[in-house]
């Protein structure tokens, strides 16, 4: 039996029932792109450990297919997840007698480093969203001052918001999937939370909405965006402006740091990005909360 011909039916009838649709169009993408031209023509009995092992090497030194360079660790690691996956469900059901991927070696992960927006650049692009004239990128000022994942900010409704109380409810994510958006659960359980909004924000919320002809807070034509065509807007706008190219992602590190900076504490802020726990925080955020630490204690140096 060729590797290929059981990966779809393993995507189809053990994926597929069993996880989120985003964790299935992972691993069909994975399957897709890295897997199906290589491994997939191969029957079951030749994918031995050495035979895996070379595989990874290879994507690890040449596996993007657009650009030719090597994938990143992160992306292999996912790799790794579908082969052992799939050959250990083939292995119950008798299509090969050991899970060849049980030894592989999974590449080093290096750190990543975390980019944000320095103050005037932030104000640089808050100035720009007030004085512009599209109202969906207010949505990115939002995630300047709630930490909002991208996804979660596409998915957000009206509903969600409570003016009185001046808090956002997150209750939903949203993915690019094949045919169009798709809504689903938030990332994690630690995903649902209630966050509290700046006073000085919620005016602007209550203009947009009384503006709105639809549900989304961020939309276009009345429906939701696409993920992409939004971050694509703001890429757009990163460029008008001039300043260095930073992923979406980059606006709820701009918040992290913002807020530690104010002196918000690490549980709080960890409460706030829907994070497990605080320490989940402390390590990504530990660069920024020693920069502050050390512009303090420059402060108490100036009093001597």
């Amino acid at each position: 039996m060729k590797y290929i011909d059981w990966l779809e039916d393993w995507l189809e009838n053990y994926v597929r029932p069993s996880v989120k649709p985003r964790t299935y169009d992972r691993y069909a993408v994975v399957v897709r792109q890295h897997i199906a031209a290589d491994l997939g023509r191969r029957d079951m009995e030749e994918l031995t450990p050495l035979a895996l092992q070379q595989f990874l090497t290879g994507l690890l030194r040449g596996g993007n297919r657009r650009t030719g360079a090597g994938l990143s660790g992160s992306s292999v690691n996912t790799v790794i997840s579908v082969l052992r996956a799939s050959l250990v469900a083939a292995r119950s059901l008798g299509l090969t007698g050991s899970v060849a991927a049980d030894g592989l070696k999974r590449p080093r992960l290096s750190a990543r480093k975390v980019e944000c927006f320095t103050a005037a650049e932030q104000k640089k692009i808050e100035q720009a969203v007030l004085g512009g004239k599209k109202d969906k990128l207010l949505g990115i000022v939002l995630c300047l001052y709630s930490g909002l994942r991208v996804g979660e900010l596409i998915a957000l409704q009206w509903s969600d918001m409570d003016f009185a109380g001046g808090t956002l409810s997150v209750s939903r994510s949203c993915h690019d999937g094949k045919y169009g958006l798709i809504i689903d659960e938030p990332k994690t359980a630690d995903s649902r939370r209630l966050i509290p909004l700046p006073k000085q924000l919620l005016p602007l919320l209550k203009a947009l909405k009384k503006r709105s002809i639809s549900p989304y807070v961020v939309s276009e034509d009345g429906g939701p965006m696409c993920v992409r065509s939004y971050q694509r807007s703001f890429e757009l706008l990163l460029k008008k402006l001039k300043l260095p190219h930073r992923g979406f992602h980059s606006l709820r590190h701009t918040f992290a740091t913002r807020a530690l900076e104010c002196g918000m504490d690490v549980r709080t802020l960890a409460e706030i990005l829907g994070h497990s726990n605080p320490t989940v925080t402390l390590n990504r955020y530990a660069h920024s909360l020693m920069e502050h630490k050390t512009e303090m204690m420059n402060r108490l140096g100036r009093l001597l």
